[in-house]
Parts: structure tokens; C-alpha cells; sequence
């Protein structure tokens, strides 16, 4: 793989250190530098301060050329280098060494000298092949005129032999070091990247429909938290893959029972004489009982369809909540009489003005009414409430039914989920409540003890007060 993460790391680590070490080497080699040119410097000053000393206190009343007659120029090459002396007019007069034809006045120490400042220059020369160090001194008469120069000068090459030296020992420490560097950032890079390999195996397996893999890594790092989230991923597709195919056998098998009830129904009839009034009608009946069942079933699934999809839009109008909630108490009030259910009305009078989908919401309460009634025992009771409670409005359905253990409040507004009582059918009737109530910026809230009863608590957002 041209762009592994392996490669990648080994690169990074390789070069992190090869930045590191190299400046390391270069500040080691300059102040090396340093340090050497400052001791020959160090060594020159010392010298050329004990001269100018000793001519300020012998000889400060001699001319140039007295002290170049008189041999008194020895004083001055004690130190074994290289001596010069300029006069006031920046000419070279002598030098210990010969070299007359130096062009002093255009040093730049002999110029600060001749100024009355101590001078300091490193720099080439035409008759070396190497750099000069060369450090120079005003002499000053006895009226404190500058009436020369003192200049001292040692060759750079020892120094500069000791940098290249050391600066060879470095670049061959460097590629130990490198070299070291290079086996441990691959030792490093496989200890990272060998997880994310079995990952990204895990992965590609799980891409392929394999979704009872697991990943086996006991780290407690990022990459193994990454590797459980995948784990608790792979088990939730398991979970959902295990709610959708007994929705679809579920679902296949609620549409067959109506189909297969119509069309034993219609042969029954096709034969029936039409005097026989009594089958015809119980006939008809069942047919019309087990059509809107089928529609209702099929409503609810487009319904479905269209919410996760994003294709459905909330048509709102202002209206009194209140009043929905008295028709739909009204509707459902015979539908609960058929079923031996008493169906309390604990309905606020108070008139709430909301702006929302009016025929949305009243679906989701005729939708939650019957589910309530469908899962409650013939004798037992359900009960409507509904009520302002600023800033939101709360319809609450409760009943002394069936309820629900934790494992199945749980998964109570799951898609596809239907519960463990006969009377589920297509188990979307709850997940579309709540997707219509999510629309509504609202929420559902369903509380459910097991042979105890369940209660929902259906939230809308009234806005400002004044809406209320």
C-alpha cells in the first residue's frame, strides 16, 4: 500500500528525529565555534593588553618610528603571532611576519582603532589560506593623540580543523542514531497500526454482511474503545437486522390473514344464495371489518415510509387543542364501548390556541387511544387527559392494561418493533407518533410497569405566552 499508516508513522517518527538530532548537531557545532574562536580570541586580548600596557607605561613618549628604531618593537612579539603596527595614517609599517603588502586600512578592526576603540575582525587575507582572527589597539601619545595602531593576529585554522572535527564525529553519531531511530519508529508504527489492521479487517467483513464478527482487543486506549464501539455497532446491526426480519414475517403475516379472510369470504359469498340475508350480511361484514384493517396497515406503512424518508411536511394552522382533543375522546369513545373499556375524559375546558398540524396530531392520538384500548382487558379502563402546562401543552393517555417489562419499554418507539401481546400488529403505529410529535419540536414519554398498566405523555411546545 503506497499510503499506509505503517509508512506513515515510520516517516513522521523517522523524520521528527532526524530534525531533532540535526539541530541538536548544529547548535553543538556553533557553540563549539564559538567557544574555540572565543578562546583564541580570549588568548589574543590578553596578550595585546599586556603590550599596550607596557607601552603606555615604558614608551608612551616615543614615536612609531622611535620604537621601530630602537628595536623596541620586541616587546610586542612575545606571544608568537602574527604583530603589526599602522600608523595614524592607517599604513602598514611593520609586521612581524613580512606580509607588507596587507591591505590594513580596509579591516575593519584596524579602522575602530584608529577611531580610539578596541578592534575585533575575522575574516580572509591574501596571503593565508585560511581565516584570521585578529583583535587591534589605539596607542595613544603623551597629549592622548592616537599616533598608531597595535594589531595581533592568529591564523583560524587549528579552530576551524577542531569544528570539522567534531562536525565529522556528529554526522557519524547522526547515523547511528538514525539508524536506531528507524528500527524503533517501524517497532513503534507496527504497535500502533497492527490493531487498526484488525480493525479495518473486522471492518470490511462487517461491510460485507458478516455482522456476527467481533473484534478481540484488550487495550484500554482509543483504539480499543474504537474497537468495542465497533463490537456494540456490529450488535446492534445483529439486533435491528433480527426486529426487521420479524417485522417483515410479522408484517407478511398480518396482510395474509385479512387477504386470506376476504377472498374465503368472497368464494363463501359467490356461492351463498342471495336470500340468505344472514350470511350475506355477516359475510360483507367481516370483508369490510378485515378492508380497513388491510387499509389501515398499509396507511400506516406508507405513513412510515414518507417520515424516514423526509418527505413529509407539516401543514400548521392555529386551532384550539382543546377541542381535538374533545372529537378525538368522542370518536374513540365507541370504538372503547364495542371493546368493554371504560374511556375517562379528564379534558381541561380551557380553549389552547396551537399553532401545529391538526389532523397530524389527532392521528397521533386516535393512533395512541386504540393502542391503549387494544391492550387493555375487557372491564379495565383508559383514561384522557389533557391540559395546558406553560410552555407546553400535555395530553396524557393511561390505562390498567397489559404494560410493558424494561426490555420492551425499552424498545417501545423502535422502528419495526412489535411487542410480545397477541394484539401487535405492525409495530409502526408508535414510531410514527413520535416521529409526527419530533416534527412538532415535541417529545413522548412513556412510563409501563408489567400486568400493571402503561401511561403516555404526549408534549407539545406552545410558544410565546401570547400563543397560549
Amino acid at each position: 500500500m503506497k499510503h499506509s499508516i505503517r509508512k506513515t508513522v515510520t516517516r513522521n517518527f523517522v523524520a521528527l528525529i532526524l530534525l531533532t538530532v540535526s539541530l541538536l548537531d548544529l547548535a553543538l557545532i556553533l557553540g563549539f565555534r564559538e567557544y574555540t574562536y572565543g578562546g583564541v580570541k580570549f588568548y589574543l586580548n590578553q596578550q595585546l593588553d599586556s603590550a599596550v600596557y607596557t607601552y603606555d607605561r615604558y614608551f608612551k613618549s616615543r614615536s612609531i618610528d622611535e620604537l621601530l628604531d630602537g628595536d623596541y618593537d620586541m616587546i610586542f612579539n612575545q606571544f608568537g603571532g602574527q604583530v603589526q603596527m599602522i600608523d595614524k595614517d592607517a599604513q602598514l609599517v611593520y609586521d612581524s611576519i613580512g606580509a607588507i603588502n596587507d591591505p590594513v586600512k580596509d579591516y575593519t578592526d584596524v579602522i575602530q582603532a584608529l577611531k580610539g576603540k578596541a578592534g575585533f575582525r575575522i575574516g580572509p587575507v591574501p596571503y593565508s589560506d585560511t581565516k584570521l582572527l585578529s583583535v587591534s589597539r589605539p596607542l595613544y601619545s603623551n597629549d592622548n593623540r592616537v599616533i598608531g595602531v597595535l594589531r595581533y593576529s592568529s591564523s583560524l585554522g587549528p579552530a576551524i580543523h577542531s569544528v570539522w572535527t567534531l562536525s565529522r564525529y556528529l554526522l557519524l553519531l547522526t547515523a547511528f542514531v538514525m539508524a536506531i531511530a528507524v528500527v524503533v519508529s517501524r517497532m513503534l508504527a507496527k504497535s500502533i497500526t497492527r490493531p487498526i489492521e484488525e480493525i479495518q479487517s473486522t471492518a470490511i467483513q462487517l461491510a460485507d454482511g458478516q455482522y456476527k464478527k467481533h473484534i478481540v482487543m484488550k487495550r484500554d486506549d482509543e483504539l480499543g474503545q474504537l474497537a468495542q464501539s465497533i463490537n456494540t455497532l456490529a450488535a446492534e446491526i445483529v439486533r435491528k437486522e433480527q426486529v426487521k426480519n420479524d417485522f417483515i414475517s410479522s408484517i407478511s403475516h398480518e396482510l395474509r390473514t385479512p387477504l386470506t379472510s376476504i377472498k374465503g369470504w368472497a368464494a363463501v359469498l359467490k356461492d351463498t344464495d342471495p336470500s340468505e340475508t344472514e350470511v350475506m350480511n355477516e359475510g360483507f361484514e367481516i370483508i369490510e371489518k378485515e378492508t380497513d384493517r388491510l387499509s389501515k396497515m398499509v396507511e400506516e406503512l406508507l405513513d412510515f415510509s414518507r417520515y424516514i424518508s423526509g418527505r413529509i411536511t407539516l401543514k400548521k394552522d392555529r386551532f384550539d387543542i382543546t377541542s381535538i382533543c374533545e372529537d378525538v375522546w368522542k370518536q374513540m369513545k365507541p370504538r372503547a364501548s364495542k371493546e368493554n373499556i371504560h374511556l375517562i375524559n379528564e379534558i381541561n375546558e380551557e380553549v389552547v390556541l396551537l399553532t401545529a398540524d391538526e389532523d397530524r396530531l389527532r392521528q397521533v392520538l386516535i393512533n395512541l387511544i386504540d393502542n391503549a384500548i387494544k391492550f387493555t382487558d375487557p372491564g379495565g379502563w383508559v383514561l384522557f387527559e389533557a391540559r395546558k402546562n406553560f410552555p407546553n401543552y400535555e395530553m396524557i393517555i393511561s390505562d390498567n392494561g397489559v404494560g410493558m417489562d424494561e426490555n420492551e419499554l425499552a424498545l417501545a418507539k423502535e422502528k419495526f418493533y412489535k411487542g410480545k401481546h397477541s394484539n401487535s400488529h405492525s409495530g409502526l403505529g408508535l414510531s410514527i407518533a413520535d416521529e409526527i410529535v419530533k416534527l412538532h419540536n415535541g417529545a413522548i414519554q412513556i412510563v409501563s410497569e408489567k400486568s400493571v398498566g402503561t401511561t403516555i405523555r404526549i408534549i407539545i411546545p406552545l410558544g410565546s405566552e401570547a400563543d397560549a
